[in-house]
């Protein structure tokens, strides 16, 4: 018995550490000043990586293409945590989430469901919001509202929730496209459910028709999607929520359909809450929230514009504010702008036609300098520099300068070989020295050169 004992010890020891040389093996975590990409628009939920040391002359040193992959549907970026990327898209009638090593690109797993999502305008089917990676699980919100928690490293459904069934979504103009956050036990969703709606056909009507019903936003518990709380009476949007701090207090802000909330994201008690919405019906808030110092910036391109408000009072006091339809500061359509040293960085205007890049004095909104003809793009901050990835497939480097706009360097293609497809509507993300960005057909990693020791 004892010796029986013994072996099942040694046999129970040898499949775990068998175990730990297969986790390891499929996916090495990166060390050294790089950081992961963890989520929309980075660690800060800002646009900005921490990196640095890289050599912007592309002429000389152009970035190296690492690996691509074929991606056929969807307008958001993947995220990337300890060597693996994740990448969320759609292939045929399936939304799905592609694990790879994020230095070779190889498939670690692949994990599917089926989807019949369709756009309303005729645009791209698959889904907008980004991977949202937390320790050992990873989140996923596609299109029609589906959200899914798998394990990183097998692809295994942890727990799956339909929000749009459960909270009765009207299927807004361009589907589910707001990137939950977490927060502590919390995974925080814009859900923007409502009561009990007929069932039209029509889904103009059914938006138009569509009410709140106290849950802008749900928090779900992040390790059994219990749902922990509901919060806010407003309609869902496009831009993500985001957790801030003010005065040492976390803050919740939340741009819904109707304008900007906050709350305490731990219980989801209301705060305040500022009206910033287009009179247009065909209108969203895309543009996610941007903090600095005690002042957040908001920002649509349908109408009002932008504004800065400050937020160390219990109501939002107006620094300043553009007036609807005329001469706006700042309207950004679905770019969240980029903010360094007291600037905000972001691209101008709802059309192709009229985007420009502007640099604006938040403490003002002045506008420091604009650049028009690089039509709709959206931005990346590192290493003094911001990466802009135009819709059409310029990938141009500025420097982020409030005194003049200075065009760095460009990409362009090796050898005369085929340049970046559009639409490209998500922001690059930087991981590791590593760019990784898509266009309509692909996601590309390239290897960014690094300053040389002198």
């Amino acid at each position: 018995m004892a010796g029986n004992w013994g072996i099942s010890v040694v046999a129970s020891i040898v499949f775990l550490f068998a175990l730990v040389l297969a986790d390891c093996s499929q996916a090495q975590p990166q060390n050294g000043s790089g950081s992961d990409w963890p989520g929309f628009l980075g660690p800060g939920r800002d646009g900005k990586s921490s990196e640095t040391g890289f050599d912007w002359d592309w002429k000389k040193r152009p970035p190296k293409l690492a690996w691509s992959r074929a991606s056929p549907g969807g307008y958001g970026i993947g995220s990337v945590a300890d060597g693996r990327y994740f990448h969320f898209d759609r292939d045929g009638d399936f939304e799905r989430v592609l694990c790879l090593d994020a230095t070779s690109g190889k498939e670690l797993w692949k994990f599917v469901y089926p989807t019949g999502y369709r756009d309303m305008y005729g645009f791209d089917n698959g889904p907008r919001c980004s991977p949202v990676i937390d320790e050992d699980r990873v989140y996923l919100l596609g299109a029609e509202g589906m959200l899914h928690c798998l394990n990183v490293v097998s692809g295994e459904v942890v727990w799956k929730i339909n929000t749009s069934r459960q909270f009765n979504v009207v299927p807004y103009f361009f589907g589910v496209g707001s990137t939950p956050i977490v927060h502590g036990n919390l995974l925080i969703a814009m859900i923007g459910g409502g009561p009990a709606h007929p069932g039209d056909d029509d889904r103009r009507i059914r938006i138009e028709a569509a009410k709140p019903d106290d849950c802008a936003i749900v928090a779900f518990d992040k390790l059994t999607g219990a749902v922990r709380y509901t919060a806010i009476d407003d309609l869902a949007s496009y831009a993500a929520p985001v957790v801030v701090h003010v005065q040492d207090d976390a803050v919740g802000l939340v741009f819904c359909r109707s304008g900007l909330h906050g709350f305490d994201p731990s219980t989801g008690s209301h705060k305040w809450s500022f009206p910033w919405r287009s009179r247009k019906y065909e209108s969203v808030n895309a543009s996610t929230p941007v903090m600095f110092g005690n002042n957040v910036l908001i920002t649509e391109a349908y109408g009002p514009g932008g504004a800065v408000l400050e937020l160390s009072g219990e109501e939002p006091r107006v620094v300043w504010q553009d007036e609807p339809v005329r001469d706006q500061r700042l309207a950004c359509h679905w770019c969240t702008p980029v903010v360094v040293d007291g600037f905000a960085y972001a691209c101008h205007g709802e059309k192709t036609s009229e985007a420009e890049l502007r640099c604006i004095d938040l403490a003002t909104g002045e506008t420091r300098w604009s650049e028009p003809g690089m039509g709709r793009l959206n931005l990346l901050y590192a290493d003094g520099q911001l990466l802009c990835l135009e819709e059409y497939g310029s990938l141009l480097v500025v420097r982020a300068d409030p005194e003049k706009f200075q065009l760095t360097t460009e990409y362009v293609p090796p050898d005369g070989g085929p340049g970046i497809a559009a639409p490209c509507f998500a922001a690059p993300i930087l991981s590791q020295g590593r760019l990784l960005f898509r266009d309509a057909n692909q996601v590309y990693c390239y290897e960014l050169p690094k300053l040389e020791a002198k």
